[in-house]
């Protein structure tokens, strides 16, 4: 009979808003197998309507670990991440570390883990912008790099991966958490009261995100943007839950007419939205993605996708930050709805295949510890 001290234990990390829909269902995966899970929160995100709410809305476990990191620049965040997550891998001495998505938290632990010697596992390897300026692409090409297992949700990202010289026995193509845990929440989400609260109805209002620095801490930026949305609320009245970096540049820009102001949603009531909604306008990844596996029309303010997949196969289009192009994107997709298709491997089952390859990995390698570990061959 296996003791608890034989089992494999496996830290799995969050910090900010993205992470939490993406680190559940690999949790849940490995715990179902027997896995004993360490889950850290770095403290990346902290405001409630950003952090607890979440928690309470996908019924993620609290916190083994909180890490505390808060605010402040991209050094000095991620150093803060690193000197408080060192200690605890020390501690623990995990035999694997799991990382999600793109955040400074993600790269912090990532780093962390691999100088540690722990088997490093990136989930949602693999995507490119190509976009140097945007600091989430650094995090995702340096995480790729120290992780030894790269777990892809979708083709493009194993194209990516393949091309730069990875080797196939880190590849894995396993399909997309977040969309496991879109459909886990779904009906949950549909039968509440969200769009009572919110003053809408299904099909009858546009939803609109905006946080990324590109587009909110440049004036005259802000400024075309607001413009475009303007123009679209004349055709459809339009709502944004407001993330906190940006509530206090769009006082200072002014909110248009036909424009809504909201506070932050949590899970539920945000993926009540989308599904509801006629039209997403949006600079997020995450909501590129969700949009596509429920069928939402949706134009990315952005000159750039790292989730091309959205647009090859889903229903996302790349329109920039041009007032004429957003207007007239907007204008044919309120007309002229796209057609619904999902992505292969889009089914809800991305996590249970990260636990399966993850712990795979650990038997065949006898889940030893970090101290017991030859470096990992991670450079090609």
């Amino acid at each position: 009979m296996s003791t608890s001290s034989d089992l494999p234990t496996v830290i799995c990390v969050a910090g900010a808003r993205p992470n939490y829909m993406k680190i559940k269902p690999v949790l849940d995966g490995l715990e179902e197998r027997g896995a004993r899970t360490v889950l850290v929160h770095t403290g990346q995100h902290y405001d409630e309507s950003m952090n607890d709410v979440f928690f309470r809305d996908l019924g993620l476990r609290q916190p083994d670990h909180r890490l505390g990191a808060g605010s402040g620049s991209h050094a000095v965040q991620t150093a803060r991440v690193m000197t408080a997550f060192e200690p605890l891998v020390e501690t623990v001495a995990p035999h694997a570390v799991v990382v999600v998505g793109d955040v400074n938290s993600t790269l912090a632990c990532a780093l962390v883990g691999a100088k540690a010697g722990c088997v490093v596992a990136h989930v949602e390897a693999g995507l490119r912008s190509r976009d140097w300026s945007m600091p989430e692409e650094i995090n995702r090409v340096v995480t790729d790099r120290v992780s030894d297992l790269l777990f892809a949700p979708s083709s493009d990202a194993v194209t990516n991966l393949t091309a730069e010289g990875y080797r196939d026995d880190q590849i894995h193509l396993v399909g997309n958490v977040m969309i496991d845990t879109l459909y886990a929440n779904l009906d949950r989400a549909l039968s509440s009261d969200a769009l009572d609260r919110y003053g809408v109805t299904a099909g009858g209002f546009g939803l609109v995100t905006l946080h990324r620095p590109a587009n909110v801490d440049s004036p005259d930026t802000l400024a075309a943007l607001l413009d475009a949305l303007r123009q679209v609320a004349t055709r459809i009245p339009l709502i944004l839950p407001v993330h906190p970096r940006t509530a206090s540049r769009l006082e200072s820009a002014g909110v248009p007419a036909g424009l809504r102001l909201v506070p932050p949603a949590g899970y539920l009531d945000f993926l009540a939205l989308q599904a509801s909604a006629r039209l997403v306008l949006t600079d997020s990844g995450g909501v590129q993605e969700e949009t596509t596996a429920l069928g939402t029309p949706c134009l990315t303010l952005r000159d750039n996708t790292e989730r091309p997949v959205t647009v090859d196969e889903g229903t996302n289009q790349v329109v920039g930050r041009d007032p004429a192009r957003i207007v007239a994107a907007a204008t044919t997709v309120l007309r002229d709805p796209p057609a619904k298709r999902r992505p292969a491997l889009w089914d809800g089952k991305a996590g249970a295949r990260i636990a399966d390859v993850l712990l795979d990995r650990l038997r065949t390698q006898g889940a030893a510890r970090p101290t017991d570990l030859a470096p990992a061959n991670r450079l090609h």
